[in-house]
């Protein structure tokens, strides 16, 4: 079973330009209760690096690019976001880490809980060790 799980918005928009629309209980399978996004990320600057034990996402690369991988202690993928109509769905106990962010990139994310350090794991040998229990 692949880890990176794509949810594909629906492109609205004519000769003024496109619009993409995005409502919890249509595409996105949680109430979304926080929203971020990270952008002006350095040349070389990779970002991550943790887990969440019950945190979902979705990821959505507005403008630019970046690398994501995703590991759920078994299998590890990557995958590159460039295209604001297409997010992956990121789920509990994933490790994940963004790489090689283009100059422009917009990395916005979806929440389904508010921040709380308590439920990040940071330590990868601590993650590994909490999956094979």
């Amino acid at each position: 079973m692949s880890l990176v799980k794509w949810i594909e918005f629906q492109k609205l928009g004519d000769h003024r330009g496109s619009l993409v629309s995005i409502e919890q209980g249509k595409l996105i399978p949680f109430e979304i209760k926080r929203v971020y996004y990270i952008y002006h990320t350095g040349e070389g600057v990779s970002r991550g690096f943790h887990a969440h034990h019950n945190l979902k996402q979705v990821a959505i690369c507005m403008a630019g690019q970046c690398r994501m991988v995703l590991d759920d202690g078994r299998s590890r993928e990557e995958v590159v976001l460039d295209c604001p109509t297409k997010g992956i769905l990121i789920e509990g106990l994933t490790w994940r880490e963004m790489h090689d962010f283009s100059e422009n990139c917009v990395l916005l994310v979806l929440a389904s809980e508010p921040y709380e350090e308590s439920d990040y794991i940071r330590d990868y040998t601590e993650f590994c060790k909490l999956i094979s229990e």
